[in-house]
């Protein structure tokens, strides 16, 4: 990869993690909100479940743009962290983030779904 598309993805992932930053630092919609009314209780339970859910998975979002910023500096970007071939470059393009070709990212996938969402590839990946 050249040091033109490496600070092109750079640039991008720099203000990915500058915009996620900034929405993970709102946490209004988290905030318990009591109400007499039941039905109103429950409504905002459910938003607030929905504003977990949602700062959960920028969380996860921001590691991973924060691991690919990492990738970059160590020269390891574009690189599959599991079988050590060249990620694509219309894979980078979609998703600059991204630690697995696309057939070590179906298999994590697979396996996620079987042990039911935990991350065993990643974690054998990472112990490896």
């Amino acid at each position: 990869m050249t040091k033109t598309e490496l600070n092109k993805f750079k640039a991008i992932l720099e203000k990915k993690q500058a915009e996620l930053e900034t929405v993970l630092r709102n946490r209004d919609a988290i905030a318990i909100e009591k109400s007499p009314d039941a039905l109103d209780e429950v409504q905002h339970a459910a938003e607030r479940e929905l504003a977990i859910r949602n700062l959960d998975r920028e969380s996860n979002l921001l590691r991973n743009v924060r691991a690919a910023l990492r990738r970059i500096e160590d020269a390891s970007f574009g690189v599959c962290m599991h079988c050590e071939d060249d990620i694509s470059p219309k894979r980078l393009a979609a998703v600059p983030w991204a630690p697995y070709c696309i057939s070590c990212q179906e298999m994590a996938d697979r396996n996620r779904e079987q042990f039911n969402g935990q991350d065993l590839f990643e974690e054998l990946t990472h112990a490896a």
